[in-house]
């Protein structure tokens, strides 16, 4: 029998927080806000805890490692200082909305400590920017179409603001060669050689 990897108590404890918090973001966001990225992560990483799967921890840690980082960053500048560093976070300070809300919403910090963790643990799966690109490049124009109004994944234009220096679909097409380029890519490379300082790398899915 296969020794568990991943402790049961934290696949129960994100089964049961991700039970609590899908229909409480659901009646105060709306569905589309599950179409973002970190979202979308909070389901992916309850089936790879389950799983065990280094395919699917690499999967979200290309896509939300950098952006959750700025986004603990900012918060606790804002913490700190008062004063937003990238931006992002203001609605953690916003007393319209509820503060079992805004406390949720904490996942955003625990989720790139959880992502190392596992990488470390499981190892890298090579494939996981690649399966980040294609699922960038089916959800974003979804975003860009439906519901455009929330610009979810700034789908429409940066920092949640609708961009009008280029014609909407030129600013899509170059949002789906960029990002993989500019952020997964180079995650990827991050990630690789946070996963040989753990002592292994996985290649294509098997152990190298």
């Amino acid at each position: 029998m296969t020794a568990m990897r991943v402790p049961l108590w934290l696949k129960i404890g994100w089964t049961v927080w991700v039970i609590i918090w899908v229909p409480l973001y659901w009646k105060q966001y709306g569905l589309q806000n599950f179409l973002f990225f970190c979202d979308l992560g909070n389901l992916s990483l309850m089936l790879a805890l389950w799983l065990e799967s280094p395919l699917i921890f690499s999967w979200q840690a290309t896509g939300l490692l950098l952006f959750q980082t700025l986004y603990t960053v900012d918060l606790a500048g804002a913490l700190s200082t008062g004063s937003h560093i990238f931006g992002g976070t203001e609605y953690m300070f916003d007393p319209n909305v509820p503060s079992f809300i805004r406390l949720l919403s904490l996942f955003h910090v625990a989720t790139p400590p959880l992502l190392l963790w596992a990488i470390r643990r499981l190892g890298y799966d090579r494939r996981g920017w690649l399966c980040q690109t294609l699922a960038a490049w089916v959800v974003v124009p979804v975003n860009y179409f439906w519901r455009p109004q929330f610009d979810v994944n700034w789908a429409r234009g940066p920092f949640f603001r609708e961009q009008h220096a280029m014609p909407g679909l030129l600013y899509l097409l170059g949002y789906l060669v960029v990002v993989p380029l500019v952020v997964y890519f180079p995650s990827h490379l991050l990630l690789q050689w946070w996963a040989r300082r753990g002592g292994f790398l996985l290649a294509g899915g098997r152990r190298r």
